[in-house]
């Protein structure tokens, strides 16, 4: 969706269109001759008489009124929203639902005439009037086509697969004109898309089996079975899903990626999608690019006092690296984007390396390692370095010439933020060493480390306080008389889908180096001995942080323990 820009004084569509090349003076003084024979909005007219298309007139229009503008073409509409305004209403008044918000309690409704107060009125007296309604500018003809899309047509996931049931279709070789919406599993996969990003779902399955496709979501960290279908089905829904990613659909023997952009429920949604041939045929996985909750606020993670204070001190120095460490899926990039977010000003040259870009931002230069291109970290860092930036984040730390050219980098009056694989902050230490980096040259370069790894919190409306047993405090490293209240554990409502969970957050392990920590570096300490050095100084690890939430009420024990060792607590 298009947010436009609002200027102090709205311009006349007129002028507008002349400015931006869309027509001329002289056709803008034939319209406005035709305007005086019938009564037709310019816009229309101008369309009318060929000299606009509908598209170019919607963005106009949306300038010159100042108002949101949506391009209906790769829209999917929120289900739940189509149901609240009937076929007959939509048609007459030429509107159509895009999304329904029920926890802010809006309706966001594609207009071709946002100004329409007869309309709105209608459209309020029909849905409630405690239901706030957000109108959209979309051109006519796009609203009609999107009418006859979305309307007639069955667009829940269990009305699509008993239509699929019961239907005498034949989907084995599905090879027909695929936008075509009266076939059922184009909509199967349009509505699927729309109720995995409702769901919160960062990544969705299609895995093939022997006799039937299993379709799983990966929601809070944790993959859920959603549907199985059967295994006659797959081959179209494959092929819908690869001509939306623009892969090779006749290629069925090779790993293939791809990407697909659709407005779904209201906002820009990416999916980046990933096919790999394997012995019951092409399994596709698609992670979700939800900007809305990829790129959060430093304030939005949710730190504790001493964490956050920690984190702000370390960006404040101006050379050196920050380094984040954590298996796959542990929320690396959502922290490094919430601090490069946090530090990005007018001020700052900040360019990225990343494989890929994920989120795009404002005022960051952002770069795609390419090895097709023959671009690999190595030698982007290169070429970054020519770019004068301030800041430089490299996606992750592989090999040696990477490792060095950051450090380098670092040396050089730059601020660095990068990615390491290692269980803990203390272990990037000696990883490092392993990949070629001396300690000399680690020492008084590197910031601090931050360990990290996603936990899920519990649903606030049916979490239920517990008395744990002796096992369980030896875990927790607490003896019954060192107990401050209860601890909760998940049961399970209808606000969290039955898990007992509701979202995540990052536990983290910040270790902050100091002269004291670089000496024992260079002097070849042990890990051991380095930890306790950081414990002297009020290092907290993942476990403590932990633990800690368990005792806030965030989290439960039983989710701590499966993602952190809690073994070295036990007395």
């Amino acid at each position: 969706m298009k947010t436009v820009t609002r200027s102090n004084k709205p311009r006349r569509l007129g002028e507008i269109l002349i400015d931006e090349g869309v027509i001329t003076k002289d056709q803008l003084n034939i319209a406005l001759t035709e305007q005086k024979k019938v009564d037709l909005p310019l816009g229309k007219l101008l369309v009318n008489l060929g000299f606009a298309t509908e598209a170019i007139m919607r963005s106009a229009l949306g300038e010159a009124l100042e108002q949101e503008s949506v391009d209906l073409r790769n829209v999917v509409p929120d289900p739940e929203a189509i149901k609240m305004v009937d076929s007959e209403t939509a048609r007459k008044h030429k509107v159509i639902p895009l999304n329904y918000n029920p926890i802010q309690g809006n309706l966001t409704i594609a207009m071709s005439d946002t100004f329409n107060l007869f309309t709105l009125d209608r459209i309020r007296i029909q849905i409630g009037q405690n239901i706030d309604i957000n109108p959209v500018l979309a051109g006519e003809t796009e609203i009609s086509n999107a009418i006859d899309q979305f309307y007639g047509y069955e667009l829940s996931i269990d009305g699509i697969l008993h239509e699929i049931e019961t239907g005498e279709a034949d989907y084995t070789n599905y090879q027909g004109d695929i936008e075509e919406y009266s076939q059922p599993l184009v909509r199967l996969v349009d509505v699927m898309l729309a109720d995995a990003v409702k769901r919160g779902a960062s990544d969705i399955h299609f895995e093939p089996e022997e006799s039937f496709l299993r379709i799983r979501y990966r929601i809070d960290g944790v993959l859920r079975q959603i549907r199985s279908l059967h295994k006659t089905y797959w081959s179209a829904i494959a092929v819908r899903l690869k001509v939306m990613a623009d892969m090779n659909i006749a290629e069925t023997r090779a790993p293939q990626d791809g990407r697909i952009s659709r407005l779904i429920i209201g906002r820009q949604i990416d999916f980046r999608v990933a096919c790999q041939p394997t012995i019951h045929g092409e399994n596709i996985v698609l992670r979700i690019l939800d900007r809305e909750k990829g790129v959060i606020p430093l304030e939005g993670l949710e730190l504790p006092d001493d964490s956050m204070r920690q984190l702000k001190i370390m960006m404040t120095r101006p050379e050196g690296m920050i380094l984040v460490t954590g298996p796959t899926g542990s929320g690396k990039t959502t922290t490094l984007y919430s601090l490069l977010n946090h530090i990005s000003t007018e001020q700052v040259n900040i360019m990225t390396l990343e494989d890929p870009v994920e989120y795009p931002f404002p005022l960051i230069r952002q770069t795609s390692i390419s090895e097709m291109a023959g671009m690999n970290f190595s030698d982007g860092i290169k070429s970054l370095m020519r770019q004068d930036p301030d800041i430089i984040l490299v996606g992750e730390i592989r090999d040696e010439d990477t490792a060095e050219m950051a450090f380098r980098a670092a040396m050089t009056g730059h601020q660095v933020y990068s990615t390491l694989h290692t269980n803990s902050a203390i272990g990037a230490l000696p990883r490092l060493r392993d990949i070629g980096i001396i300690s000399e040259i680690m020492a008084g370069n590197i910031i601090g480390v931050i360990a990290q790894r996603l936990v899920r919190k519990l649903c606030k409306y049916c979490k239920e306080a517990y008395e744990p047993d002796e096992h369980e405090l030896t875990l927790m490293g607490k003896q019954q008389k060192d107990l401050t209240g209860k601890i909760y554990r998940a049961k399970g409502c209808k606000a969290c889908d039955n898990t007992g969970y509701k979202g995540r957050l990052a536990l983290l392990e910040i270790l902050k180096m100091n002269s004291e920590l670089d000496d024992m570096l260079v002097q070849g300490a042990t890990a051991r001995e380095m930890k306790e050095a950081a414990y002297e100084q009020g290092f907290v690890t993942l476990a403590d942080d932990g633990i800690r939430r368990v005792m806030d009420g965030i989290t439960s024990l039983e989710e701590v323990t499966r993602v952190t060792d809690l073994t070295e607590r036990m007395t």
